[in-house]
């Protein structure tokens, strides 16, 4: 077996949120005759002993990291995944540690849509991606988006539900080029990364622009984060958004405003009463299809109401989504059936996504083992999931 630079183990550790004892714990390292399991790892990492090739798999799975990076002749440089626009958690933060993991992952994945994109002489770059500048202002960053994805507002709250109006909005992304993935997590509920940590990614490449809504957030959210993450591809910025505060100035106040302004006319805020406000925010949430807090930011925004009122609107919704989803979770839990593996899979990857793989299997240039890093699943799933996909083109 290959070396393992021993720098390398430390360097997977730390980069995966964990002390030696948490790390120890989390890959079976357990206490024997030459210590403690955090003793042997700091052995391990002193390059005092060899890992097994057992312990190795286990450490790839815990730390989120490909079995063959601990093979590398030195440690390798941080991928480039462009901007951190967040108010960013502690470094050691276990949930930016899994979303530097994520946003690996969709790099990768980006990356090889890319590259077959650059192969297909009928492919074509997405002409509103880095067309304005942040002094163009906002009005006309948002006709930009709106043209370049023909969105129309009217048919989006004409939609049934806040669902359908997301899939009419995700619809219109990704039938001018983007591709647009709901992932929030490594593939378990154990690595759920919290909106406080991030809700949404943005790759701006003109050829295969890429956009990543956080699925742990409020479904009612999901179409201001797409809308705010189109912003970041028209400006060209590349880059990581959310967190646990609100944006103050810059880029994201700016995708903010652009995001709110495709959804929601200034006048109809401005024509909100003020004096029973919860009221008046919850009805206008389900006529526009959009979340109450970003009713509340509009607000706010255009001096309808002060900051000490937001914040308690915000944090009073935010309160109740809690709940609200905890429900949720423990009726799901209680009730047989429900979507499939693959219903599942088809909606986090997007219709935009499948079909490419689809075009590509068909055709050659795409092999399973391809398919799958594209998809992001197991080889063994590509066929299922590309043939149920196939089916639901044909009957369309």
């Amino acid at each position: 077996m290959p070396h393992v630079v021993p720098d390398i183990l430390r360097w997977a550790r730390e980069t995966a949120g964990y002390d030696l004892e948490e790390a120890a714990r989390r890959i079976a390292l357990n206490a024997s005759k030459a210590g403690t399991g955090a003793e042997r790892l700091a052995a391990l990492e002193d390059g005092a002993a060899e890992p097994s090739t057992a312990l190795l798999n286990r450490m790839a799975k815990q730390y989120h990291r490909p079995l063959l990076t601990f093979y590398l002749p030195q440690v390798p440089q941080r991928a480039d995944v462009g901007q951190d626009f967040r108010t960013l958690p502690e470094q050691g933060d276990a949930g930016n540690s899994l979303l530097n993991a994520l946003l690996r992952d969709i790099k990768a994945r980006q990356a090889l849509v890319k590259e077959l994109l650059e192969d297909d002489d009928e492919a074509r770059e997405v002409a509103f991606v880095s067309s304005r500048q942040p002094g163009d202002g906002v009005a006309a960053i948002a006709a930009a988006i709106v043209e370049g994805i023909n969105f129309d507002r009217a048919i989006y709250r004409a939609a049934q539900t806040r669902d359908a109006a997301f899939a009419y909005l995700r619809t219109c992304a990704e039938a001018a080029g983007v591709y647009v993935l709901l992932a929030g997590s490594l593939g378990s509920w154990q690595t759920a990364i919290e909106v406080s940590v991030f809700r949404g990614f943005a790759i701006a490449d003109r050829l295969a622009p890429f956009i990543v809504v956080n699925d742990q957030d409020a479904k009612s959210a999901w179409s201001f984060t797409l809308l705010h993450e189109l912003a970041h591809l028209c400006l060209g910025a590349t880059g990581v958004s959310g967190g646990g505060a609100p944006a103050a100035a810059g880029i994201e106040r700016l995708c903010n405003d652009v995001a709110a302004t495709i959804l929601v006319d200034r006048d109809e805020v401005m024509a909100m009463p003020i004096g029973g406000i919860e009221a008046a925010i919850n009805n206008a949430a389900t006529q526009w299809r959009v979340s109450r807090s970003m009713i509340a930011y509009q607000l706010l925004r255009t001096g309808r109401i002060n900051e000490v009122r937001w914040r308690a609107l915000t944090a009073g919704f935010r309160q109740e989504w809690l709940e609200h989803r905890q429900n949720e979770r423990a009726a799901a839990r209680e009730r047989e059936g429900g979507p499939n593996y693959y219903t599942i899979r088809r909606h986090r990857v997007g219709a935009a996504l499948l079909s490419l793989v689809q075009r590509g299997m068909r055709d050659g240039s795409v092999t399973p083992v391809r398919a799958a890093k594209m998809l992001g699943v197991k080889p063994m799933a590509v066929y299922s999931l590309i043939g149920d996909a196939a089916r639901a083109v044909r009957a369309a």
